[in-house]
């Protein structure tokens, strides 16, 4: 209802269900707020939007945007003057990409970086927007972030052949699950899409607390992609043909869900194609 609080966590680009949110919220008299993702320079360097642009998402949003860059995933991060896992997989090639290995304990340490850059500008964000929440207000926090391919030209190519591959071009997505690519996406994938799940519920406790404690009420909502129920022997069990990527992150959202819910966080999970 009006006075309280939406809160986008995932910027707001084209047209999506995100808009169908923002909408409602925007039906309902809700304060809303958002964030960016950020910009990376020339250099790949995260930065917050300029001036210019910041207007132009605010306008786009219709709400104010906390100017904190919140790029979810580890594929650009490294230790100081070390190579980034994106920068490992350039050299990969149609050819060798199945054979070529990486160096996963380097790969952990880029990880690393990249969650806690990510968690200390969740931190950064929470900051303002505990400021921005009245005492006993309600607020909604819809996470939207998805994603997380490496953007390497190899992949491209290769996600061609297994997601829309024919005949003599068709790869089996078993390939890509054994490579040591494959295996890398998916991690990054998992970063992006449901591990920020649980850092926003984390990095909101102390918002949340305060809320509850006069009288508000927190709730949270995420968003999957490609799944459904399937009746099997008398019972409903969840089903995707995307096992790969976006299957399991879904169900990894799911159990970040339940896990909130035991502990008194009341998070829901929802899949996109029924949001419009």
């Amino acid at each position: 209802r009006k006075g309280d609080v939406f809160v986008l966590f995932g910027e707001l680009f084209g047209r999506g269900y995100a808009n169908g949110l923002v909408n409602e919220a925007r039906k309902a008299g809700m304060t809303i707020v958002g964030i960016t993702v950020g910009r990376r320079d020339e250099n790949n360097a995260l930065r917050a939007l300029t001036d210019e642009e910041l207007a132009t998402a605010e306008a786009n949003l219709g709400g104010r945007i906390i100017n904190v860059p919140l790029m979810a995933g580890f594929d650009l991060d490294a230790p100081a003057g070390e190579p980034t896992p994106t920068d490992l997989l350039a050299n990969m090639t149609l050819k060798s990409w199945q054979d070529d290995k990486l160096d996963w304990k380097h790969i952990e340490k880029c990880r690393e970086a990249g969650v806690k850059r990510f968690k200390d500008s969740v931190a950064r964000v929470m900051a303002q927007l505990d400021g921005m929440i009245p005492d006993g207000s309600n607020a909604f926090f819809a996470h939207t972030m998805a994603g997380g391919i490496p953007k390497v030209k190899v992949f491209l190519a290769i996600a061609n052949r297994i997601y829309k591959g024919r005949g003599d071009r068709f790869m089996s997505s078993r390939a890509l699950l054994d490579s040591d690519l494959g295996k890398l996406c998916l991690m990054n994938f998992d970063e992006v899409t449901a591990n920020t799940f649980q850092y926003l519920i984390e990095g909101s406790a102390a918002v949340r607390a305060r809320l509850e404690k006069t009288g508000g009420q927190v709730r949270y909502t995420a968003y999957g992609y490609h799944g459904t129920e399937i009746l099997i022997d008398g019972t409903y069990r969840w089903q995707t043909y995307t096992n790969y990527t976006q299957g399991s992150a879904k169900m990894r959202l799911e159990n970040v869900a339940k896990a909130a819910w035991a502990q008194g966080v009341k998070a829901t999970v929802f899949n996109c194609p029924e949001i419009r």
